[in-house]
C-alpha cells in the first residue's frame, strides 16, 4: 500500500480510538471487600479502565469513597452491597468510608 497524506490522516485519527479499545482489552477486574470494619485488600494497583468492585459484607452501613473530591464514591452500601468503580485517573488515590473515616485503603493507577 503506497501512504498517501489521507491515509496516514486517518491512521493518526484512528489511533486514539485503537488505544481505548487496547485499554478496554486489558482492563481487568478488581474485588475490595468490606469486613470487620476494614477494607480488603486496603491497598490495590490497577490500571486506568480497570474495574474495582466494593462489596460489604459487613452489618453496618459504609462506603469506599475518594479523599480527592469526585474522583469516585460509592455511596452508602448496605451489609451484601456492591458498587462498581471504573478506574478513570492515574496516580495514588486514597479512600475511605464516610460513616467510619478510620476506614481507609488506596488505590494506586500506572
Amino acid at each position: 500500500m503506497t501512504l498517501t497524506r489521507r491515509n496516514v490522516l486517518t491512521a493518526a485519527a484512528a489511533l486514539p480510538l485503537a488505544a481505548t479499545m487496547a485499554t478496554r482489552a486489558r482492563a481487568a477486574s478488581h474485588e475490595v471487600t468490606i469486613r470487620n470494619f476494614r477494607f480488603t485488600p486496603a491497598t490495590l494497583a490497577v490500571a486506568p479502565g480497570d474495574t474495582v468492585t466494593f462489596t460489604n459484607r459487613d452489618g453496618a452501613l459504609h462506603s469506599a469513597t475518594s479523599t480527592q473530591a469526585g474522583l469516585f464514591d460509592t455511596g452508602a452500601l448496605q451489609a451484601g452491597q456492591s458498587a462498581l468503580v471504573t478506574v478513570d485517573f492515574r496516580g495514588d488515590a486514597a479512600y475511605f468510608c464516610k460513616f467510619h473515616p478510620r476506614m481507609t485503603g488506596s488505590l494506586s493507577s500506572s
